[in-house]
């Protein structure tokens, strides 16, 4: 639970620098400032609201566009002097149309770029099996993507018996994707995983 009463706002100028980043993902979408009155609206409505120092007054990211910062969590950093929110965006955060106002950085998080082919995969459920190798796979049914999943795992564990880091990794690379249309074949994601190995971790 996040104890305003530590924010240090006279360091700040009583402007709080506030980081957003997608639960899910990972990624940075962007970097904005509250003041006191921000930040208070921002815990009870549960969506993101910052202090517009253009505007000069309060403006709830989404308000006019829909895309909305749905807050997950928030915590300040050790000095108390700037604050994390993790959301679960609704669209895009950037006015350009982006997922993140970062997204022209050239080298993409590794788990960022992972969770969005997650994405990708899962956009792919209902298309024309002839539009791309996914979509096939979904329409040839949970067998079959079960049968790849098995055949992937099968190859992954000879390539790394016989210590060939090369093939490894490429069969590697096969099981994940496999695995992944497996799980949103079945209405599942990583993060039910992840959830589950946080769950036995404790």
């Amino acid at each position: 639970m996040l104890d305003i009463e530590k924010i240090n706002w006279e360091k700040v100028d009583n402007l709080l620098p506030v980081i957003v980043q997608n639960v899910n993902t990972c990624e940075v979408l962007m970097l904005g400032y509250m003041n006191q009155e921000a930040l208070q609206k921002t815990i009870n409505e549960k969506k993101v609201t910052f202090f517009s120092r253009t505007k000069q007054r309060l403006w709830t990211k989404g308000e006019t566009s829909g895309n909305f910062l749905n807050v997950v969590d928030m915590t300040l950093d050790c000095d108390q002097d700037t604050l994390l929110i993790l959301v679960n965006p609704i669209g895009a955060t950037c006015h350009t149309g982006t997922d993140s106002c970062f997204s022209s950085l050239s080298n993409q998080p590794n788990w960022v770029f992972f969770s969005k082919l997650e994405q990708l995969i899962s956009a792919r459920k209902g298309a024309d099996p002839k539009s791309s190798y996914t979509a096939q796979l979904y329409a040839e049914g949970t067998k079959r993507i079960a049968q790849k999943v098995g055949e992937e795992g099968v190859e992954t564990a000879l390539a790394a018996t016989v210590k060939n880091r090369n093939e490894t990794i490429c069969e590697a690379a096969d099981l994940a994707y496999h695995l992944t249309v497996l799980l949103q074949d079945a209405d599942l994601s990583w993060a039910d995983v992840i959830g589950k190995l946080k769950e036995r971790h404790q």
